[in-house]
């Protein structure tokens, strides 16, 4: 009889250890894919700030190029340049620069030549 008892011990333990167990499991793999979700509205802004910083920092340091009235915008790694220069040839050197830049995967230039005067 105390046998009997004792295998009931020991078969409800094991119970106990093998659903303990698949719980553990299960939420592992719940951390996991929480892990692999999309980015948050949050990063994604510093993401594309960081992107527009290092935009900037290469048309600052871009030889023969006046970058003081250009304005970088980022997003998700398209960059568009808008604002004015002097003269074709710095468009075409903002262009490059900001290709240039890692993490940039398309470049829309909307930039216009600065009339003589202004």
């Amino acid at each position: 009889m105390k046998a009997f008892q004792a295998i009931k011990v020991v078969a409800g333990a094991l119970i106990v250890v093998a659903s303990l167990n698949a719980y553990a499991q299960s939420s592992d793999a719940a951390a996991d894919s929480s892990t692999m979700a999309a980015p948050s509205a949050k990063s994604t802004k510093a993401a594309n700030r960081a992107l527009q910083r290092s935009v900037r920092k290469s048309l600052a340091r871009t030889k023969d190029l006046s970058a003081n009235n250009i304005t970088v915008r980022a997003r998700s790694g398209a960059v568009t340049l808008e604002g004015t220069v002097p003269e074709q040839e710095q468009i075409d050197r903002a262009t490059q620069a900001a290709q240039g830049v890692a993490g940039v995967t398309s470049v829309k230039n909307a930039l216009t030549i600065r009339a003589i005067g202004q």
